[in-house]
């Protein structure tokens, strides 16, 4: 691994937190801005909606996301904070418990 090729963040958190800044983004804007294939995002969207970390509800012929913040983080290092503490750290607005 060269330097520079690693990152802090994760693409689930990547993920996370542009669905948080744009709940009727598609799979195909996120791919373009995380940077990953489509199939990848998808991959990504399944582990959180099975989580509870998202919702998907269908709007028209879009979808839009309902982000679960107040659920703890995964690792076993992190689970005293939510996922929100993160999204906030990442610069998200959280919206307020049924605003989204």
């Amino acid at each position: 691994m060269h330097k520079g090729e690693w990152t802090f963040v994760t693409n689930h958190g990547r993920v996370l937190a542009y669905i948080v800044k744009h709940p009727r983004i598609t799979t195909r804007e996120i791919a373009q801005e995380v940077g990953i294939t489509e199939r990848a995002i998808q991959k990504v969207i399944a582990d959180l909606k099975a989580d509870g970390y998202v919702a998907k509800h269908r709007e028209g012929r879009s979808n839009r996301y309902t982000v679960h913040p107040e659920l703890p983080m995964r690792h076993r290092m992190e689970r005293e904070h939510a996922v929100g503490d993160l999204l906030l750290a990442l610069g998200c607005d959280l919206p307020k418990m049924g605003q989204q």
